[in-house]
């Protein structure tokens, strides 16, 4: 069995490694960023029972995974603009999706691999092919390096995907826009009122506030809106506060409560642009070469991303185990399951982007969210 060549050390990256590491099959993990504090990791993630914990139970980190669950984070609501609660639905502990922040959670994967496995700092220039399965990597600093078992875990702009497909990211026609309220239950109380304990959602058609409370009251906020791209790049999110009262404009009249998590933001408004890859996108079986997570099947969020990405990691390294020494025969499995599950995620992601923003926000969100509690309960 040839050593693994990771592009990427996200979610599903690690997962990968982890789980070979487990059975001895040696892994490297190329990352661009120069160390694991290098960026922020994003905000909390829910991890779902048929994937995400599927995955990090293969990997053998259940209990920390159970350590690091933000409890009562499952709560749900909905309000209107004007802050009137439409839906409730506190985390009884029963909807088996909890919530951990991505930081943590990217934290104990790189707790679980052994001193060397990443190369931080390793920016991907380019991949080629140099036929018979073997690929050279070049990175940014002009280095080289060649392997015979390639995986590209390096999300929407993969490098790698190239030397399998034509596919880019297009954009979908809406986008977030990022911003945190810190120590909110003391210093922003009506706002940390109307987001609740879990997830609060407020939307109309066309655009909406959804946000998160996190550990330590932290309320994270995404905006959500459909605009072109042009309306975006009009906004000098260079300068924060001009920023902020340009998006907070678009919802003008709205409880202060809501319109506070823009405008009173801590942080500089991040714009979050959201691109996604087809719906149905597959390559044919190229020698020695895959793709996971995002570089594989980029889709609009809807709270699989991550749980994906992990249990794409997760099933290629049981593709990889259960076929050691015929890479094409754990290639063809992996992708044979991967293109399905993939092609039905992203369908989805695309129906709930829709039922967020859509002509029947906020009423579609709440009728597919009762529709998912009460299945829970049956």
């Amino acid at each position: 069995m040839p050593p693994v060549t990771i592009v990427g050390a996200g979610l599903g990256g690690l997962t990968l490694a982890r789980i070979l590491h487990l059975h001895g099959i040696p892994a490297t993990i190329y990352e661009a960023d120069a160390s694991a504090e290098t960026r922020t990791q994003g905000g909390q993630l829910d991890i779902h029972e048929h994937d995400g914990q599927v995955a990090l139970e293969a990997a053998g980190l259940t209990d920390e995974f159970r350590a690091i669950i933000h409890e009562g984070g499952q709560a749900t609501r909905a309000l209107d603009q004007h802050g009137a609660i439409l839906l409730d639905k506190p985390d009884d502990g029963s909807h088996g999706r909890p919530e951990v922040l991505r930081g943590d959670l990217r934290r104990i994967l790189l707790q679980s691999l052994p001193d060397g496995t990443i190369q931080w700092g390793r920016k991907i220039a380019s991949a080629q092919s140099l036929g018979d399965g073997l690929h050279e990597l070049t990175f940014a600093d002009g280095s080289t390096a060649t392997t015979r078992l390639l995986v590209g875990a390096d999300g929407a702009w993969s490098k790698i995907r190239p030397l399998l497909s034509d596919a880019k990211p297009e954009y979908v026609g809406s986008s977030f826009i990022e911003t945190y309220l810190y120590d909110a239950d003391e210093r922003h109380p009506a706002s940390a009122e109307a987001v609740g304990d879990g997830a609060m959602f407020a939307l109309v058609p066309g655009k909406g506030i959804a946000a998160h409370r996190e550990a330590g009251g932290v309320l994270h906020t995404y905006v959500q809106m459909i605009r072109s791209a042009e309306w975006f790049a009009s906004i000098d999110f260079s300068d924060a506060a001009a920023a902020k009262a340009r998006i907070a404009a678009e919802f003008d009249g709205w409880a202060p409560a809501l319109t506070a998590l823009i405008t009173d933001s801590d942080t500089p408004p991040v714009l979050r642009t959201i691109n996604a890859l087809p719906t149905d996108h597959r390559w044919d079986r190229v020698p020695g070469v895959t793709l996971l997570g995002d570089a594989a099947h980029l889709a609009p969020p809807a709270g699989e991303g991550a749980n994906l990405a992990m249990f794409d990691g997760a099933e290629l390294a049981k593709a990889i185990i259960a076929h050691p020494n015929d890479i094409e025969a754990a290639l063809t499995a992996y992708e044979a399951a991967l293109f399905p599950r993939s092609q039905s995620s992203a369908a989805d992601a695309h129906k709930i982007l829709d039922l967020c923003l859509g002509d029947n926000a906020p009423y579609s969100l709440i009728d597919f969210f009762t529709g998912v509690f009460d299945r829970k309960h049956e």
